[in-house]
């Protein structure tokens, strides 16, 4: 189809086109209108497709054909607007309140007024410097690797010592329900008080006694109609402390396979290494990506577009979890999430991500980098379509290739960021730890994280000889 298409420089993050079809397209899309409503219904006296205009007009309406053609001329039209600006629209284009009608012999013109991402600016365009992992594992790494495994070969004692339960602990209680509570009664029950299925009521009130005390607990759950008091009497009988069997070459031998501790320390090295091959290069483009985003001139995401990126996320979440043969509600309940939490870290994670994605589009204007045809034809090439001229005629048709050039050009200012920018190599693991140490309060969930972003496997323990060389 021939359009028109002129348009203002985006200004509050809109782009005002002028939008014109040719009276000669108008007129084919009328055309096309009578055909196939002619095949579609049947007209008493005419066969199937042959119905002339003046019966068709009599019966349906003409009104109701000029509709039809206008509808199927925008669906075709819009889409190639976006490949002329090569702009990524944010929601539904608005072509204002006098409604779209073609006429006959006459061009269809209108004003099509378009949200898109922001442009804006970043205070520094230099490569920032971030932090990294060394490639080769510390000994930092090796002992948290190495005490994780030994953790699963814990058991639960009893703590003898005279101190008040705290939040975390394991405890033995009896629990006594006085009303609305009968899934926490129960005599002698291990309860671990940082488990958040755990009502936090129940906890708070077992938090502070000691051996033997005893204490009347409150609460309502659920709202209006819904809500209910719910009332216990808890006893705390007892509190439990994790024991880690000590690690020696017979426990090594036992347990893992390894004739000598120095052996098993070697094969977690060896596997954190490996990890880190793979690992490591996807931590450095999170994290200069997340660090350029820092440095976009920005006080706020336009609501629009967060709520569009948050679409995408939630998008791409929940085919992941059907790639896994999961729903959303079995993920929740699985991680004990409440759906709300759910839904404002997604929003909180699609804020971020909008802000990474700006500034790489103003990384990528300001160093002019553009996206080819070679650049398009490579990007479909690697993503295994067969026919990729025929699939990138349909992406221009559906208008989606601006999203496409979009992506190529981010994807050339994260490498630009990759291989420009400062790296300092930091024991992330040692200083956890050392903070912990000191009483900075780093808690162990902290060291799990750096762990993971180090590379470390978390929780497969290693493999010997010829089975190493098997899994590598």
């Amino acid at each position: 189809m021939d359009i028109i298409v002129t348009a203002e420089r985006p200004q509050n993050d809109q782009v005002v086109a002028k939008l014109t079809v040719p009276a000669s397209e108008v007129d084919k899309a009328i055309d096309k209108a009578y055909r196939e409503i002619a095949r579609k219904y049947n007209f008493q006296g005419f066969r199937r497709g042959r119905a002339p205009r003046p019966v068709i007009n009599g019966i349906v309406g003409r009104d109701a054909v000029l509709g039809q053609a206008t509808e199927d001329l925008m669906n075709e039209a819009q889409p190639q607007m976006f490949e002329e600006l090569d702009i990524v629209p944010v929601g539904r284009p608005d072509y204002g309140e006098e409604r779209l009608v073609v006429v006959e012999h006459e061009d269809l013109s209108a004003t099509v007024t378009v949200s898109v991402p922001p442009a804006c600016e970043l205070d520094s365009y230099d490569a920032p410097g971030i932090n990294m992992p060394p490639a080769n594992a510390t000994e930092a790494e090796i002992d948290l690797q190495v005490e994780q495994l030994m953790n699963y070969h814990s058991s639960w004692e009893d703590d003898d010592a005279d101190r008040a339960a705290t939040e975390g602990d394991v405890v033995v209680v009896d629990t006594v329900s006085k009303e609305g509570a009968d899934f926490l009664a129960g005599e002698d029950r291990q309860v671990s008080l940082s488990h958040s299925h755990l009502p936090k009521e129940y906890v708070d009130g077992i938090v502070g006694l000691k051996k033997g005390e005893s204490k009347d607990v409150e609460w309502t759950q659920g709202e209006g109609d819904d809500q209910k008091r719910l009332a216990v009497t808890v006893t705390l009988k007892g509190l439990k402390k994790s024991v880690v069997p000590e690690l020696d070459d017979a426990f090594a031998k036992k347990s893992f396979g390894f004739d000598t501790v120095a052996e098993f320390r070697d094969a977690v090295k060896d596997e954190i290494e490996q990890d880190k091959k793979t690992s490591l290069p996807n931590l450095k483009e999170d994290r200069v990506v997340e660090e350029i985003g820092r440095h976009l001139q920005l006080e706020e995401v336009p609501g629009a577009y967060e709520s569009q990126v948050f679409s995408e996320l939630a998008n791409e979440f929940l085919q992941q979890l059907q790639r896994q043969g999961m729903t959303l509600d079995m993920y929740l309940a699985a991680r004990k999430v409440k759906n709300e939490d759910f839904i404002a870290d997604l929003h909180q994670q699609a804020a971020e991500r909008a802000r990474q994605s700006l500034a790489l589009d103003a990384l990528a204007r300001h160093l002019e980098f553009d996206a080819t045809e070679d650049d398009v034809r490579d990007e479909f090439a690697r993503a295994g379509v067969k026919d990729v001229a025929t699939s990138m005629d349909e992406f221009t048709r559906n208008g989606q290739m601006p999203a496409i050039r979009e992506s190529i050009r981010r994807t050339k200012a994260v490498k630009w960021l990759v291989e420009n920018c400062a790296v300092t190599e930091v024991d992330e693991i040692a200083e956890a730890r050392a903070k912990k140490a000191d009483g900075a309060g780093a808690t162990q969930d902290d060291e799990a994280k750096k762990d993971d972003e180090a590379g470390a496997t978390q929780g497969d323990e290693p493999k010997k000889d010829d089975e190493a060389k098997d899994a590598e």
